[in-house]
């Protein structure tokens, strides 16, 4: 169990080969009995779309664990947060090394990120059956 990360849900609906399940992802201190008189606890209701062939097994309301590989979380981090770091550095270094300009910089290295994100957002599909959770 330790190479996977997994998340127990309840299973909202069953469509088109896709289970729909409801995670509520907790802080590390939301479990603390000071959680309700501190800022710092929170939880997030999150919906993840599991495909299953097999759909007509889940029932709305039935509790399941999703699972994704430390390998699927890892490129996931890189795509969404990695790389989109790279771009928006290397950009910025370059235009302030042309310009010698910090504001045209700094507003170039963010207009970067749009195309990135626009690519991501063309290859989601794609994208979607790589980064793929199971049902345990």
């Amino acid at each position: 169990m330790g190479n996977k990360i997994s998340h127990s849900g309840v299973v909202e609906s069953v469509s088109d080969g896709y289970v729909h399940v409801r995670i509520v992802q907790t802080s590390a201190c939301a479990a603390c009995k000071a959680a309700s008189y501190c800022n710092a606890s929170e939880s997030k209701v999150k919906t993840v779309d599991v495909r299953c062939a097999d759909g007509a097994v889940y029932e709305p309301g039935q509790t399941v664990t999703v699972v994704a590989s430390q390998e699927v979380a890892a490129h996931a981090l890189l795509l969404g947060f990695g790389l989109p770091f790279v771009v928006l550095i290397v950009v910025l270094l370059l235009l302030l090394l042309l310009t010698g300009n910090e504001g045209i910089a700094a507003l170039g290295g963010l207009a970067a990120l749009l195309p990135y994100y626009g690519v991501l957002y063309l290859y989601r599909n794609r994208i979607r059956d790589k980064l793929a959770f199971y049902i345990e």
